[in-house]
């Protein structure tokens, strides 16, 4: 299963989340910016639509999937304050 990880940092003047190299708006609180985290993290868990879905690989070669929309990661957060 895939894992989605949240951080909780100090960022642009205020606090962010980041997942990955990626970070969230800033966000003036440390509260605020935890909040969001939480909000984004369960979003990520709620399930969607199975879909077919097709694209193209680095050969040019098309290929055809269906991606279930319960497969949906793990999500932790990680506050660093």
């Amino acid at each position: 299963m895939t894992e989605v990880t949240y951080v909780i940092v100090e960022h642009d003047g205020g606090w962010a989340y980041k997942v990955g190299a990626v970070f969230s708006e800033p966000y003036a609180t440390h509260a605020l910016a935890s909040a969001a985290a939480k909000r984004a993290a369960a979003e990520q868990r709620v399930p969607g639509r199975t879909e077919v879905i097709a694209y193209e690989d680095e050969k040019g070669q098309w290929h055809e999937e269906t991606a279930s929309g319960s497969d949906r990661p793990n999500t932790h957060i990680i506050d660093k304050a």
